[in-house]
């Protein structure tokens, strides 16, 4: 395979042909990253701040273009890509104005003259970077990594080429010295043998279990450390007492919003029986407003998957889920644009459902009905995922009680999960481990080292 074809979600047409590069290519490429290191690092960490603000500028004078290709290759819609590259130059800021503040030595009293801990970078990360947000998902990574002093090369998802170059060019435009940060469009061959060169000294993945795991073995086999953030099945709990008024928006937007393809969208929405019937007829009587079609324009509200394979997958799992009990309350089927999905509530899943146990990565909504609160929380953990989740209920100390008692990485009172720069993100159980954002992602990358003087 010498090149990969980017197939617009909406029109079904090829948007780009894109080469992949040749071993000596990507040689030169890490060469270039090594050789940047030691002057990248020694700069002061204001200078890689302003390094940053920058950045974010350039963003914010390319959303047009940035937008245009966000959309052709994964199908996102025009608002939501520009909230996405917002949310980029903020985090830029973010780190740029936060960012030495964590990274300051931490003195440790002791028996001896002085002892403290120093945080060092490490040298060049390796990111592999998924399609659904294009520009945020590098940029989550980039900002931490740089401020820590780190350079890096990204291997972007097959059908967002353009994509990974729009984020290239950004970052030449803001000044970065030759080889801080470089784009490897490589395959996956190619890629663990990146892992595996000794100029690279960690890994960070977003993207599916199988990845992950393919990702963890190589560089636990040369002994590297990883990052990962991978798949989630987020429980959207409602309790008896939740304001639907409140609910039922938040609903919407997480599991429909970028067409569903989001790791920390509410998949399963876990009702109790006080509220359930009211909340599953609003539910319905929302996403029935969704409108799917060309997501360039203003009036569509959900947009295309961004594979027709993604849709096709997606409408077995919904399938095989009907055939071992589930119900169909809105959706199920194709939009008529080429990857799209309709917008789709299912009812009554329960165990042997693929809609119970797997993660259905598009606009398709899990209806599972407790018994009682204890039974919600039983039916929320219930997962081999471990990303986020939320509850709903009037009642915030009982709803911070059952929030602190759900097993994932982030979760929300009132509030559907989502990113923030100011917080740590990231999983437990089978949906990964380290972390990213905030004072813990930005240490990720160090060398946490123990100076002691006698």
């Amino acid at each position: 395979m010498s090149s990969v074809d980017t197939v617009n979600p909406f029109t079904g047409k090829v948007e780009y042909r894109q080469p992949l590069q040749t071993d000596a290519q990507v040689d030169a490429t890490l060469g270039a990253a090594a050789q940047a290191f030691p002057h990248w690092a020694a700069l002061p960490s204001s200078a890689r701040g302003d390094f940053l603000r920058k950045a974010a500028a350039e963003l914010r004078k390319r959303k047009d273009d940035i937008q245009q290709t966000m959309t052709a290759e994964m199908g996102k819609l025009k608002q939501e890509a520009f909230g996405e590259i917002e949310k980029c130059a903020s985090a830029c800021e973010w780190y740029a104005d936060n960012g030495a503040r964590f990274l300051q030595d931490q003195a440790i009293p002791t028996e001896a003259r002085s002892s403290y801990v120093h945080y060092e970078p490490i040298g060049c990360v390796f990111a592999v970077m998924p399609w659904n947000f294009p520009i945020w998902q590098v940029f989550r990574f980039l900002a931490p990594t740089f401020m820590a002093g780190n350079v890096a090369v990204l291997k972007h998802a097959v059908n967002v080429p353009r994509c990974a170059d729009a984020i290239k060019a950004v970052l030449d435009a803001a000044g970065l010295p030759a080889g801080v940060f470089d784009v490897l469009h490589i395959d996956n061959d190619q890629a663990a043998n990146v892992i595996r060169d000794p100029r690279i000294v960690a890994v960070t993945l977003t993207g599916s279990e199988r990845a992950g795991k393919s990702i963890a073995s190589t560089a636990g086999g040369v002994l590297k450390k990883c990052v990962l953030e991978l798949g989630g099945s987020d429980a959207f709990v409602v309790l008896d007492d939740a304001d639907l008024d409140l609910a039922i928006p938040a609903a919407v937007s997480s599991r429909f919003g970028n067409a569903g393809q989001t790791c920390i969208a509410a998949k399963r929405f876990i009702v109790t029986p006080g509220i359930a019937d009211e909340f599953v007829k609003r539910f319905v009587d929302a996403a029935g407003k969704l409108k799917a079609g060309d997501p360039n324009d203003a009036a569509t509200t959900l947009a295309p998957m961004a594979r027709k394979d993604l849709r096709e997958e997606l409408g077995k799992q919904v399938q095989a889920s009907v055939a071992n009990g589930a119900k169909v309350l809105i959706g199920g089927e194709s939009d008529g644009t080429y990857a799209g999905y309709k917008a789709t509530i299912i009812d009554h899943v329960a165990p042997g459902q693929p809609a119970y146990s797997q993660e259905l990565f598009g606009p398709v909504a899990s209806i599972l009905r407790a018994r009682d609160e204890a039974d919600a929380l039983r039916i929320g953990n219930d997962t081999s995922f471990g990303l986020g989740g939320s509850v709903w209920t009037q009642d915030v100390a009982k709803g911070e009680a059952f929030a602190r008692q759900l097993q994932c990485g982030a979760a929300f009172v009132n509030a559907a999960v989502r990113s923030d720069a100011r917080l740590p993100f990231g999983g437990s159980k089978r949906s990964g481990y380290g972390r990213e954002l905030a004072e813990h992602g930005i240490r990720e990358f160090t060398n946490i080292k123990t100076i002691y003087v006698a």
